[in-house]
């Protein structure tokens, strides 16, 4: 029997080499994979306007037009963000540099791109045509006439053409002799071969790749000969149509005529190219290989073989595409390179949102990253250098792996003191801040303090140097049952200067003594209810400081049922509890002389003071 052929898929994706990398582009979705210093893939992905690519597909030769004006505008500008990635500089900016920076927020890459973008078109100008122009001024006059209507004017442009097309390919031959270029053509390859592999109907790996051919019948290398080829016939035929109307007797004014008049036949010789390569790509009819040979055979000097590295650069790039068109949920990514801050802020804020994280987590991330007032960020424009760009972008990533941003930061601010936290303990959270103001406000000078389920050590570390700050000594004692949590606690306190003594214990159980104040923070989340929180405290955050047994209230029974042994006459005990759990651990101090509800800032019944 026949083996079964595979399936062949139909791509609508193109690409470009660039520095290190690879840019795919679909129908919806442009992304550029780009290797940097490190050794890491980078990559930048970008939706495109849609809406407008409709209309201009749908229209012959104008969207041939569209297309060459935008590969040309987009493909620089990859081409230079990519070269940001590879050479990975991150030098201290100049004097130059900095002034454009805080004085007129500009960035100097943002001008160099449009520098190199004029001196690109001034030299293909220069090189494709002027030079063949110049060139015709050593041809017999009496053969060829750049002037006549008559076959002499065909000649001469034919032969002019001719001229332009070989500078074409002797330009290519020595492009490839640059090491750096040679580098880019080898991405080139990988492109291409990327591209063939899925087409076959193979997987995308490196192995894969490697067996495709590096050529392809849409490849820009044989648009770029087409371009030469219809610009030949077009500029031929148009210059003999007009030339009795458009030459003088003047040389040098005639040569300024004929390269503007060149420059305005260009869009219609873009045009006519991008049809007949659209025409040439679609069919496999052998006929036709006679016209698709030259573009084929100069994408031999174009392309190279790659290295696997670039391939798996190429993958990258094209399995983005493919992701990002298949799910429009899936936020751009930008390069981690010097740049506008606002650009990656807007980012950062785009892919938090489709992860369900508050945009007010992506400001902090800036504003700590670059030591500013969050209330900066976003208000002021600031140039980011690449080291800042490559941390902020290492912390996101992070962040959207569900890992909490403070464990990431590695430290939270409490009452204005910087607690380092990590897995081992909770986050300290703002409605805790006023349950430290309640116990603040309830020491007087010469007491004692006990805090129960001290975790991080924040709420001892507030009150104690704050009731310091207040003139007031006090004897502050805080216990947990996790040596991890208390390991963490010790070094939170001596970081924050807090005399105070730890205690491994399970609630009271390896205490001493009587105290006049106890504060608790204890866990009160119903044991079932764990597994519907946030992947962030869910996953991240310790069960055993979470967990309050089944109806979140087991802690609060067992304080209620031993406090009193630990607290002089008069005692106070203060407490934060869980949205609706206020009034049911009031009604467990039966015995107490006074307990009252107290709102935290959210109107939410939060805190529960009882009076023993």
């Amino acid at each position: 029997m026949k083996e079964k052929t595979k399936k062949q898929n139909k791509a609508s994706i193109g690409g470009q080499a660039v520095i290190e990398g690879v840019m795919m582009r679909g129908k919806r979705v442009m992304a550029t994979a780009v290797r940097d210093p490190e050794g890491k893939i980078q990559i930048e992905s970008e939706r495109l306007d849609t809406e407008k690519q409709k209309k201009i597909s749908r229209m012959p030769f104008l969207r041939g037009i569209v297309s060459f004006v935008s590969s040309l505008k987009d493909g620089n500008r990859v081409l230079m963000r990519s070269a940001d990635v590879a050479s990975g500089d991150d030098e201290q900016p100049t004097k130059a540099e900095q002034w454009l920076r805080e004085k007129h927020k500009i960035h100097l890459g943002d001008i160099l791109n449009w520098v190199s973008i004029v001196l690109g078109i001034g030299l293909a100008i220069v090189i494709f045509i002027w030079l063949p122009q110049w060139l015709t001024g050593f041809l017999p006059k009496h053969i060829f006439d750049k002037t006549s209507v008559g076959l002499e004017g065909l000649w001469f442009n034919l032969t002019e053409g001719g001229i332009r097309l070989g500078i074409f390919i002797l330009y290519i031959l020595v492009m490839s002799l640059i090491p750096s270029l040679r580098r880019v053509f080898m991405c080139h390859g990988a492109e291409h071969k990327t591209i063939s592999c899925f087409e076959k109907g193979e997987e995308l790996t490196v192995e894969n790749v490697k067996k495709c051919s590096r050529v392809h019948d849409r490849c820009g290398t044989t648009f770029l000969f087409l371009v030469m080829i219809v610009s030949i016939l077009v500029f031929s035929l148009a210059n003999v149509a007009v030339a009795r109307w458009l030459y003088t007797d003047n040389n040098k004014v005639n040569g300024l005529i004929r390269i503007v008049f060149k420059l305005l036949m260009l869009p219609i010789v873009a045009g006519v190219s991008y049809e007949i390569l659209r025409l040439l790509s679609k069919t496999k009819n052998k006929f036709f290989l006679i016209f698709k040979a030259p573009g084929l055979l100069l994408q031999r000097l174009t392309t190279k073989e790659p290295e696997d590295g670039m391939i798996e650069c190429a993958i990258t790039a094209f399995n983005t595409v493919m992701e990002m068109e298949a799910n429009p949920e899936i936020p751009e990514r930008v390069f981690a390179t010097a740049g506008k801050m606002s650009l990656l802020l807007k980012n950062t804020k785009k892919r938090f949102a489709t992860a369900g994280i508050e945009e007010d987590e992506a400001e902090w991330i800036f504003a700590l990253t670059l030591n500013m007032p969050k209330s900066s960020v976003g208000t002021e424009e600031y140039i980011l250098r690449t080291a800042e760009a490559k941390k902020i972008i290492a912390i996101v990533d992070e962040r959207l792996t569900g890992r909490p941003l403070w464990y990431i930061i590695g430290d939270a601010d409490f009452y204005g003191y910087k607690i380092k936290v990590d897995e081992r303990v909770l986050i300290p959270r703002p409605e805790t801040e006023e349950l430290a103001s309640l116990v603040i406000g309830a020491v007087e000078d010469g007491q004692s303090v006990l805090d129960l389920c001290t975790g991080s050590g924040a709420i001892a570390i507030a009150v104690y140097n704050e009731l310091k700050k207040q003139g007031k000594n006090v004897k502050m004692t805080a216990v947990d049952i996790s040596e991890d949590a208390l390991t963490l606690a010790k070094e939170n306190a001596e970081n924050n200067g807090a005399d105070i003594t730890f205690v491994r214990s399970d609630l009271f159980k390896r205490l001493r003594g009587r105290f006049d104040v106890i504060v608790s923070n204890p866990p009160y989340i119903p044991t079932a209810e764990i597994d519907k929180l946030q992947t962030e405290v869910r996953d991240f955050e310790p069960r055993l400081a979470l967990d309050g047994g089944a109806d979140g209230l087991e802690i609060y029974r067992k304080i209620a049922g031993e406090a009193s042994k630990y607290l002089n006459r008069e005692g106070t005990l203060i407490m934060e509890v869980g949205e609706g759990e206020a009034e049911a651990v009031v009604r467990m101090f039966k015995n107490a002389s006074y307990s009252m509800i107290i709102k935290d800032f959210n109107g939410v019944n939060r805190y529960v003071k009882v009076v023993m």
